[in-house]
């Protein structure tokens, strides 16, 4: 297994910006979509922005809709990318990857749709958060992940909902570690040292 930390590479998501956040904590983000490279891989993130539908249709045409669910090193959701490892989401009525068991749901009677801006995370209950208590995090979505026995910290906004997931080695974040500061940079710290 190599000591390279790849960003799947399915055409959608905001890897710039994670890779400058893998480049400051001393590491090298290496985007690929070459099933060989992510299976041998230390780390995988498995980045998301943008529309369910579209990004899983891609995720079909590289053929990695059935490789993530099989990787054995820490995978790290982000994002959309933390929604596509659900059983379904509303967005586009589109299935995921079945790695959590939740479907994933709009926002309804909430104050504003998409959910923007920072928020802090309750109930924190994984290595992922080691070194962090009062943290603040930058959120931007409009469809959520429930809590279940699968959710590893929560967040309010309207109602209390998933901020993160972790089922084995594989980690989902709602928020975005790569815009959230020293303490997004923390995380995605503790997470390469898994």
């Amino acid at each position: 297994m190599s000591s390279e930390v790849i960003l799947v590479d399915y055409g959608v998501g905001n890897v710039q910006s994670i890779k400058f956040a893998l480049e400051r904590l001393g590491c090298i983000g290496v985007l690929s979509a070459d099933h060989e490279r992510i299976i041998n891989a230390s780390h995988v993130i498995f980045p998301g922005v943008g529309h369910a539908e579209t990004a899983f249709n891609n995720l079909q045409q590289f053929g990695l809709d059935s490789l993530l669910p099989q990787l054995k090193q820490p995978v790290l959701g982000i994002c959309l990318g933390m929604q596509l490892m659900c059983n379904h989401t509303e967005e586009g009525d589109t299935p995921g990857l079945g790695i959590f068991d939740l479907k994933v749901l709009r926002f309804i009677n909430v104050s504003k749709i998409p959910c923007v801006g920072w928020n802090s995370l309750e109930n924190l209950k994984s290595p992922l958060f080691n070194g962090l208590e009062l943290t603040y995090m930058y959120f931007v979505h409009s469809y959520y992940a429930p809590l279940s026995n699968q959710t590893i910290a929560s967040v309010q906004y309207g109602l209390t909902y998933s901020a993160a997931l972790q089922k084995d080695n594989f980690f989902g974040v709602q928020f975005h570690p790569e815009r959230s500061g020293k303490d997004g940079e923390q995380l995605l710290k503790n997470f390469i040292a898994l």
